[in-house]
């Protein structure tokens, strides 16, 4: 069945077979870069890719962290973000070159030897360095298969590098929680230190008085004990005159003895008064004797009742019971001498035998006394001497507490200002519990996430990108099939702006057919709501028409350079629609393309995007201008010199 519409480049009858092929060309095209670019991550497993695991384990803490097969198996399991996965083959490095070279395998993925080793290098007392992996792609691979490959593996290669990381983090902040508790001890210890040693500063601030005083009795005891062995020297010459008249009397009651037995009674009275002479002398000077020690005992108030007695007291005291004896026999010997002059001869005789011996006892005892009296002396004076030393030993104690005193206030100052720096250190210093900690190493190993990205690799704007395309080839393809102007245009009586309109009419309704066909696609890959979907059909149908009319205008003034034309804006709407790092000349040339206010539009209608009435009066006026441009054309062609009517037939457009 054919139709009354003019074919383009041919005479031949338009069939519906022909329009039909013109409608389903964008339905076509659009349909199959849908299929094929759409939400690629659902078939990752298209990719096949090899794992090469060269890295050794290292040993930590007595645990063995293999990570190159920790990384291997999460590449194998994958995301749960991600509906799909690489189909990934764990090799060998030989088997993975040569599948790259083959083609078996679209990527390889290298662990190094040192991987995890470098991993773990922030570790105390090791070099830190960076864990490194290395991604190979094939060479006659796919033009987005080394991007996904490598964006797949840095994915998983930084969430493995943040969970060590993590624990990592982990445990220095668990360590700011030791290091506070430490401080805090040591805060503690340091407060503790500074009470202590205030408390040894109030002490020693008392040690010079008390030193000073010890000087001054140890100056006073040094001066007593000079006098005392002053006054015992002078005691112990008397001791020992006494002792030497006792002797004399010892000797004269001896020969009294003697001369009683031997003569008559007459004759004693001389020789008992020389007796009692000796006798009366050696009691004085043994009353003498002990009244000094007595002296001494007074002045020195030595109590024998009492349990501590100094070293002189003690001394004086041992004399004691010398000196009694010396006195209770001094007084017997002057008794006796005094009774002889009235007693009879024979008990004359032997009381005088009885004087001679207590005679002789007070010698001995007043020796005694003497040599006791000495080493007193002696002692005395060495306590003085050492008294002294003691003087000079206490004024340098003094000196030396005060000294003390000074440096226990400074260590006093000290640990207060090192308590109060404890303090506030530990102030300063967070503490964590395990579940604190490890959610705060979550957080600082992996501190920024983007939300809204998607895994579609063209994300929202592909599909109004590739209905724009598929529209607009979809134009090209209607008058590449129908005749752009009306091949009687020169002998109708028709206005050209009928013959132009006549032309477009067919194209137009093809352009909204399409339309809604490309409309029904994306509806099908997309599945948007109602209103955004009438929305988005609505702008494809003034698509539609919009490139019909634009493209008969390229091949009514241009011929066949027209379509060439037509086909380079579809190259630059597809050049400068996917990524923005285009030249600065190709994106002022993609602004002010037909194609760009229809991208516009049909973007805004089923994301927050704006431009859509701008994107729709943009659309309709490059129609417009289309349109005028065609009529101009047509216009042209209605005319002609006379050269042109001689010459052969004009080629079809």
């Amino acid at each position: 069945m054919t139709l009354s519409l003019e074919r383009a480049r041919s005479r031949r009858p338009v069939t519906w077979l022909t329009l039909l092929g013109v409608l389903l060309l964008p339905v076509l095209i659009g349909g199959i870069l849908l299929a094929a670019l759409y939400n690629p991550t659902e078939r990752l497993d298209n990719v096949r890719a090899a794992i090469v695991n060269n890295d050794k384990p290292v040993t930590i803490n007595g645990q063995t962290a293999p990570l190159g097969r920790q990384l291997t198996a999460g590449l194998v399991e994958g995301s749960p973000d991600v509906p799909s996965n690489l189909d990934w083959v764990i090799s060998n490095t030989d088997d993975a070159a040569a599948g790259l070279a083959d083609g078996s395998y679209d990527a390889v993925v290298t662990i190094p030897e040192n991987f995890s080793a470098a991993a773990t290098s922030t570790a105390p007392g090791k070099t830190p360095e960076k864990a490194t992996i290395q991604v190979q792609t094939a060479p006659d691979g796919r033009v987005v298969d080394g991007a996904i490959t490598a964006t797949i593996t840095q994915t998983a290669a930084s969430v493995f590098g943040s969970a060590v990381s993590q624990q990592y983090l982990t445990n220095v902040l668990m360590g700011f929680t030791n290091l506070h508790d430490q401080l805090g001890q040591a805060a503690g210890g340091a407060d503790q230190l500074a009470s202590g040693a205030q408390q040894a500063a109030t002490g020693a601030a008392q040690l010079p008085s008390g030193a000073t005083a010890l000087a001054s009795g140890a100056g006073q005891l040094g001066t007593g004990a000079s006098d005392l062995s002053s006054g015992l020297d002078k005691l112990a010459t008397g001791a020992t005159g006494s002792a030497a008249g006792a002797g004399q009397l010892v000797d004269g009651l001896n020969q009294l003895s003697a001369q009683f037995t031997a003569t008559t009674p007459n004759t004693l009275g001389g020789t008992v008064s020389t007796t009692a002479q000796y006798a009366s002398a050696a009691a004085t000077a043994t009353q003498e004797l002990a009244a000094k020690y007595q002296k001494q005992l007074v002045e020195n108030a030595c109590n024998p009742a009492s349990p501590v007695q100094t070293p002189t007291c003690a001394a004086l005291l041992t004399l004691a019971p010398d000196v009694q004896s010396s006195a209770t026999n001094a007084g017997y010997a002057a008794g006796y001498a005094n009774g002889l002059k009235n007693e009879a001869v024979p008990e004359a005789v032997k009381g005088v035998n009885q004087l001679a011996g207590g005679a002789q006892s007070l010698q001995s005892g007043l020796g005694q006394l003497a040599g006791g009296i000495g080493q007193a002396a002696t002692g005395a004076t060495g306590l003085s001497t050492g008294a002294s030393q003691l003087a000079d030993g206490a004024s340098q104690l003094a000196d030396g507490a005060t000294q003390l005193s000074t440096g226990v206030n400074q260590l006093a100052t000290g640990s207060s200002s090192l308590a109060q720096g404890l303090d506030s250190a530990v102030s300063q210093i967070p503490t964590y519990s395990q579940q604190q900690a490890d959610a705060t190493a979550k957080v600082v190993a992996n501190p920024v996430s983007a939300d809204g990205i998607g895994t579609n690799l063209f994300g929202a704007s592909a599909i109004p990108l590739l209905a724009m395309l598929a529209l607009w080839f979809g134009g090209l393809g209607s008058f590449i099939a129908l005749q752009a102007v009306p091949r009687h245009a020169l002998s109708s009586r028709r206005p050209s702006v009928l013959l132009a309109l006549r032309s477009l009419a067919p194209a137009a309704g093809i352009g909204a057919a399409q339309g809604l066909l490309v409309a029904g696609v994306a509806q099908i890959a997309a599945n948007y709501d109602a209103g955004t979907w009438f929305a988005f059909a609505g702008l494809a149908v003034v698509a539609g028409v919009s490139f019909a009319a634009v493209n008969q205008a390229l091949v009514a003034v241009f011929g066949g350079a027209g379509r060439w034309i037509s086909t380079l804006v579809g190259v630059l709407a597809v050049a400068t629609g996917i990524v923005s790092t285009i030249p600065g000349v190709l994106a002022s040339v993609a602004a002010v393309m037909p194609t760009a206010p229809a991208y516009t539009a049909l973007l805004a209608a089923i994301t927050p995007a704006g431009g859509l009435g701008a994107g729709l009066a943009g659309m309709i006026a490059w129609a417009a201008l289309a349109f005028v441009a065609t009529t101009i054309a047509v216009t042209r062609r209605r005319t002609a010199n006379t050269r042109a009517l001689l010459a052969a037939p004009p080629a079809l457009a």
